[in-house]
């Protein structure tokens, strides 16, 4: 099975459910990794050229590690429109490449304008990659995937239903999280945020409710054509 999880920014995957794309990895699935937005405005210092390069391959570096793919649509931060059609058909042809059987994205309800633009580029692209007469630059797939949201921010908004247990595979998680450098040094040094602990105090919370010691939790998205009667999570 081929997994494709799409979010915004890099490190946004890796904080909400890299725990359960490494429980798929385990089990033999193909996964891949794509971020909207190249990471270009997450910095008071770093100028937006420099920056995006370097979290693009703090991405990949986490990618490496995991074992997964990874591909970016390269989108500057804030710029992200999903009723652009040149930001769709770049999504688009994303999809049309992995051809996922799975689909992991943002909810659309989230607290920004590239987390809600994501999910909606991906949800909307997902559907248009199966039109064989919507032309880009590759040909349609033949299949609509089931898609998953994973948590928003906080989790504000958040009501999961399905959950995975990552106990397992948490440390390789939080390393995978630490590829990031740019971030956590950032966000320790300006806004004393430790968004390794957050991530571990949201891993616990959410495994205490399924009775483990760290967990994921997701929303499935039920719409017609995404439902399906048997388990796709690991």
């Amino acid at each position: 099975m081929v997994v494709l999880a799409v979010a915004a920014h890099p490190d946004d995957i890796e904080f909400h459910c890299a725990g359960t794309l490494l429980k798929c990895k385990q089990r033999g699935d193909e996964v891949w990794i794509c971020t909207v937005n190249n990471g270009s405005m997450g910095h008071a210092v770093i100028m937006p050229d420099e920056l995006a390069e370097m979290r693009k391959g703090e991405a990949k570096r986490s990618c490496d590690l995991a074992g997964f793919h990874y591909i970016t649509a390269d989108i500057g931060d804030l710029q992200s429109y999903y009723q652009s059609r040149e930001h769709k058909d770049i999504m688009v042809d994303i999809f049309r490449q992995v051809n996922p059987d799975l689909i992991f994205i943002q909810k659309p309800n989230d607290y920004m304008c590239d987390h809600v633009a994501a999910s909606h580029l991906a949800f909307d692209a997902s559907f248009m990659a199966t039109c064989p007469h919507y032309e880009t630059k590759y040909p349609a797939i033949d299949k609509i995937a089931p898609i998953y949201y994973m948590g928003t921010a906080s989790e504000v908004g958040f009501n999961p239903t399905e959950y995975v247990d990552i106990t397992d595979v948490y440390d390789k998680k939080i390393a995978m999280l630490m590829c990031h450098e740019s971030q956590e040094v950032w966000l320790r040094e300006h806004d004393n945020v430790d968004y390794t602990n957050e991530c571990r105090i949201l891993s616990e919370f959410r495994g205490m409710q399924c009775k483990v010691k760290y967990a994921e939790a997701f929303e499935p998205c039920l719409v017609a054509h995404r439902i399906v009667p048997y388990r796709m999570l690991p």
